[in-house]
């Protein structure tokens, strides 16, 4: 939750000038819903993609507050997070839920930013892997190989975001690695291929380097450093 529209509108001006429209990344900004109209006309002409950072799993009703991923769809919006652990913490976002909002992005032509990640008392507890696996499972329960190949997942440890403490490019290598491996019991070789497996935790310019050279790790889903031109050093790492 940060930036009004008129201060989001100059963010992506002063990221554009930086340099964050590298023809070697796909790159998405995923802003708050009233800051997506001015982004969208900010960026027009670059490659950039505008996302979402939530959608609601009904395409209409009396869900007072909630927009559905057709009224994003419809106002150019390419990609939506779903099941960010704020989300999850904060607002009741359940696994069961995150499954709803990807079948709802998929079906509405946006591409789901799937996220998941332990606590750092589940990391403690040894479960990591397990804990990760599921979230996984049921996030993409009755969702064909043909969609999953579309999805990202993004790996966030939850005791990593916004703390200024990063998983080491090891310990997200082994997550990563693990989610990879699941996507391909679930659905074959090829689809876990295909899919894109992100970091998310305190990514910064000084460890993107370190982190995206990881073999199953295939980019980030980045937070506070995103709001400063020091953004495209990531970008461009």
């Amino acid at each position: 939750m940060n930036k009004t529209p008129i201060e989001a509108a100059a963010l992506a001006k002063e990221l554009l000038a930086a340099g964050v429209d590298s023809p070697n990344a796909d790159v998405v900004f995923c802003v708050p819903s009233i800051d997506i109209p001015v982004v969208i006309g900010a960026l027009s002409g670059s490659n950039i993609a505008v996302g979402a950072q939530n959608i609601h799993y009904k395409n209409a009703g009396a869900y007072t507050g909630e927009l559905s991923a057709a009224m994003l769809s419809d106002i150019g919006v390419k990609y939506v997070i779903i099941g960010h652990s704020e989300r999850r913490q904060y607002f009741g976002e359940t696994d069961e839920t995150v499954n709803l909002k990807i079948k709802a992005a998929l079906a509405a032509g946006l591409i789901p930013i799937a996220c998941v990640g332990e606590s750092l008392e589940q990391r403690e507890y040894g479960v990591t892997i397990e804990l990760v696996r599921l979230q996984t499972k049921i996030a993409f329960s009755g969702i064909s190989a043909a969609d999953a190949a579309k999805t990202v997942i993004a790996y966030e440890p939850i005791w990593a975001i916004g703390t200024g403490r990063t998983a080491t490019s090891e310990q997200a290598q082994e997550v990563c690695a693990a989610i990879r491996a699941l996507i391909g019991e679930l659905y074959g070789a090829e689809t876990a291929e295909t899919i894109r497996i992100q970091y998310g935790g305190s990514v910064t310019a000084g460890n993107a380097n370190e982190l995206f050279n990881m073999p199953d790790i295939d980019g980030g889903l980045v937070g506070g450093a995103s709001l400063n031109a020091d953004f495209s050093k990531i970008v461009n790492f």
